[in-house]
């Protein structure tokens, strides 16, 4: 399938299923935004990754507008629906101040493929989130969680969370997401290790000494 679709493009990447709060401010977006309330129709968020716009990007549908200001600026509530890829964009669309752009929507396999190594990911987490004295609430049970759930909340930057919007199968995504852990968390943990001996530095320590007598 393929269509042409307004486009909002934004320095963040968007997973399917995902809640996104925007403050809108810019009037080709406040344009954008009152005419999709209107028609109910969605419109897209490519990613823009070091200053460049990307070829792939998420479907989303406006869900509220929460507050409009005497300005005309608007916070609004979106929430993904499914990811694109950026066949042509349209510059200048007829009678409008924003862009759009002429997309098709690839197959995506979303549901958890391996739930023993999606369990082995949530619990990475958790133990990232632990190292780092986070709390978060994912807001589902642990054998409902996806990797689209917890793919923000893993310590990718913004590149690896691109990385994982153009894996179109679950199993791919929770490969990636687990590799991530097995890479950041050791290290996380060696650094708790040193605040434990910096916090031990000055204050006086039960320690036995090296008995000289045992024979080496």
């Amino acid at each position: 399938m393929t269509n042409f679709i307004p486009i909002f493009p934004l320095g963040i990447v968007v997973f399917p299923g995902e809640k996104v709060h925007l403050h809108i401010f810019e009037p080709r977006y406040k344009q954008l935004i009152s005419e999709c309330f209107e028609s109910k129709k969605p419109f897209g968020i490519p990613a823009v990754v070091n200053n460049r716009l990307q070829e792939m990007g998420t479907l989303v549908q406006l869900t509220d507008i929460v507050q409009t200001y005497e300005n005309g600026e608007m916070d609004v509530k979106t929430q993904g629906l499914k990811v694109f890829r950026i066949l042509e964009v349209i510059n200048a669309v007829p009678e409008k101040l924003y862009s759009g752009a002429i997309v098709n929507y690839p197959e995506n396999e979303e549901e958890a493929a391996n739930r023993q190594l999606m369990q082995k990911v949530i619990n990475g987490v958790k133990e990232l989130h632990r190292l780092l004295n986070i709390s978060k609430d994912f807001k589902k049970p642990d054998e409902q969680l996806q990797a689209y759930d917890v793919a923000h909340h893993a310590g990718l930057s913004l590149e690896e969370e691109y990385e994982v919007l153009g894996l179109l199968k679950e199993l791919q995504r929770q490969e990636y997401l687990k590799r991530h852990l097995q890479k950041v968390l050791p290290m996380l943990m060696e650094m708790e290790q040193l605040k434990e001996k910096v916090k031990l530095n000055g204050h006086f320590r039960n320690l036995s000494a090296f008995d000289l007598d045992i024979d080496i």
